[in-house]
């Protein structure tokens, strides 16, 4: 009789069973806790114990090579093997093999689109760094192609589920049944088919969000992270990883070429790794910038003279309802929401005011709950204010908003995007969804209003972010045509300059601070609901870990109550933080290793 250790997926809990066969480290097996049976991995082969132990039922699968990536996400991302390990998903095997394609695409690349595809082919990990619509998806096909032929699997990550229709039609153009899709929305009878037919080695090529990095493929050859640069990557549940980091260790681990691709890559990626430029458009294609203050006359006129073209326009602003706060006009109070310390947005279709947060509506309010003033301000106009008000200036223009107030399926998201390709909508207002991959060719316009908001925002990464988030926007129009780009800010400046002289200055400016690349970054987080008990966490780690240089800053949230429960963050930075800080940390703190979010 044999004994294990075995770790209970997405728990951190980790028993003792019997078997009469041998078993071993990263094999899935089925075991009785209690009445009803679970699933576990096996972390190791013990002694026989002092202790009855129960038997386990039956191994299911086994996912031993990866292993070691497991071990990885638990240690950089402090979470236990068992939160590591229920990342993946589990299938029963079928023994396969893995046969040669001969898969021809009838794709004919340029001469630079030659040159970066043998650049790929070289370099184990690797940015295409291309200009939005320089063709970085025909190179990702032949590369696929290339991939697949040699009987290896590709796994294709998107952002967000938003962009995976466009692709999804060009892969199965190419691939036909070879490609499959996987993200959230996805039903569990179309998931079971899917990881049946993968385990099959029916399906080659999986296109998806994030958690399609752990579907059960044996054979990886080729992991492409389109938009590299997205926060979408990251998790917001524990375990915290970033599914674009991830992809490098899988490689590393797997012997799987790995390419990041984007317009606007990551300054820590393009300082880590050899990129390939790819600059300008496939069709060869001018466009204009142009800076304004406001949402003027002129932005109006430009509007106005593009719809005469009958050509269409998209227009990208950061907040979504009519206004993003309600505020008194006399005591300057804003209307905020009972459960989290943030003001509500205006929705005036609701006739309510909507915490973004945690979904608390309540009506407008006649008069101010402080001082009883019944004069309001709306301040920061959003998606739906500024689409009633271009409806009354061009009231036979057809426009539609792209948010997630809208988006709130799939299949709305797939309906408005072949309206706009079918040019039944004209001006496309949207939030940041907008910038996300879409190919929109007759687009001649491009407009981006209130930048300077994300500017602005407390967070070593909010020029990146911004610089980056318009250059996003702008590529989207002229694609195929010459185009116009309207940026409304006040510090033009810094959004006039290439894509190289914005990094040449922020790298000089992370080195001398101390900012990632050049150290890592830790986030801790201690809440509860009431802020003494919360407060009283966060002070037993920092007694624990005492007085340490990495300790960059401690205190109040910035959103210090959010869903009814108060917070305080540690923000740690430095090398080797998980060993400084794994002694000191209990059950219930949030742990975000290289967070992408502060707030």
């Amino acid at each position: 009789m044999k004994y294990y250790e075995i770790a209970l997926l997405n728990t951190p809990n980790i028993f003792t069973y019997h078997y009469e066969k041998p078993l071993k480290k990263g094999d899935i097996v089925e075991i009785p806790i209690k009445s009803k049976t679970t699933k576990g991995i096996i972390v190791n082969e013990v002694s026989k114990p002092f202790f009855k132990t129960k038997k386990i039922i039956r191994k299911i699968s086994s996912i031993n090579k990866k292993y070691k990536i497991i071990e990885f996400i638990s240690k950089y991302y402090l979470c236990s093997i068992g939160e590591a390990a229920g990342l993946f998903y589990i299938s029963e095997k079928c023994k396969i093999k893995n046969e040669k394609l001969n898969v021809k695409t009838n794709i004919n690349l340029s001469d630079k689109q030659k040159e970066a595809l043998e650049f790929l082919e070289k370099n184990n990990v690797c940015i295409l760094f291309g200009d939005t619509g320089s063709g970085k998806t025909e190179i990702y096909i032949k590369l696929i192609e290339k991939t697949i032929n040699e009987g290896k699997e590709v796994i294709f990550l998107l952002p967000e589920i938003a962009i995976t229709s466009q692709m999804e039609h060009r892969l199965k153009k190419h691939f036909g049944n070879l490609v499959e899709i996987w993200h959230s929305k996805i039903s569990k009878k179309k998931k079971e088919k899917i990881l049946k037919e993968i385990s099959e080695g029916k399906i080659k090529i999986i296109a998806g969000a994030r958690s399609a990095l752990f579907l059960p493929f044996e054979n990886i050859g080729l992991i492409i992270v389109d938009e590299e640069h997205d926060d979408s990557y990251k998790s917001e549940k524990s375990p915290r990883y970033n599914a674009k980091d991830l992809a490098i260790v899988f490689g590393k681990e797997l012997g799987a070429k790995v390419v990041l691709g984007s317009a606007t890559p990551l300054v820590s990626d393009l300082y880590k790794f050899l990129h390939f430029r790819l600059k300008g458009t496939f069709f060869k294609t001018n466009k204009k910038r142009y800076f304004v203050d406001s949402l003027n006359d002129f932005v109006l006129n430009k509007i106005k003279s593009i719809l005469e073209e009958k050509k269409q326009i998209i227009i990208f602003i950061p907040t979504r309802a009519n206004f993003k706060y309600m505020i008194c006009a006399k005591c300057g109070e804003a209307v905020k929401c009972p459960n989290c310390d943030v003001a509500m947005s205006v929705h005036k279709q609701k006739r309510a005011l909507v915490c973004h947060y945690c979904n608390y509506t309540q009506r407008i309010p006649k008069v101010c709950a402080k001082c009883g003033s019944d004069e309001f301000l709306n301040e920061r106009i959003g998606t739906s204010e500024l689409k009633e008000r271009l409806e009354k200036i061009f009231p036979s223009a057809k426009i539609e908003k792209f948010d997630r107030d809208v988006i709130t399926s799939k299949t709305r998201l797939d309906k408005i995007l072949k309206n706009f390709s079918e040019k039944k909508i004209d001006i496309l207002i949207g939030t940041q969804m907008l910038s996300k991959g879409h190919d929109y060719p007759d687009v001649k316009l491009a407009v981006v209003l209130d930048i300077d908001f994300l500017l602005n925002s407390a967070d070593f990464r909010a020029g990146e972010r911004a610089f980056a988030l318009a250059r996003q926007v702008e590529g989207r129009a002229g694609r195929k045509e010459d185009g116009e780009v309207i940026i409304a800010t006040l510090n033009p400046e810094f959004f006039d300059r290439n894509y190289e002289e914005f990094y040449n200055e922020e790298i000089k400016m992370r080195k001398e601070l101390g900012y990632p690349p050049f150290a890592r970054m830790v986030k801790l987080e201690f809440s509860d609901k009431t802020k003494e008990r919360a407060f009283l966490k966060m002070q037993k780690f920092l007694n624990c870990i005492g007085e340490k240089k990495e300790i960059i800053g401690f205190g109040e949230a910035p959103i210090f109550k959010l869903k009814n429960r108060y917070r305080y963050q540690v923000l740690l930075k430095g090398k080797n933080l998980q060993k400084l800080i794994y002694p000191c940390i209990e059950k219930d703190v949030k742990i975000d290793v290289d967070p992408v979010n502060f707030i």
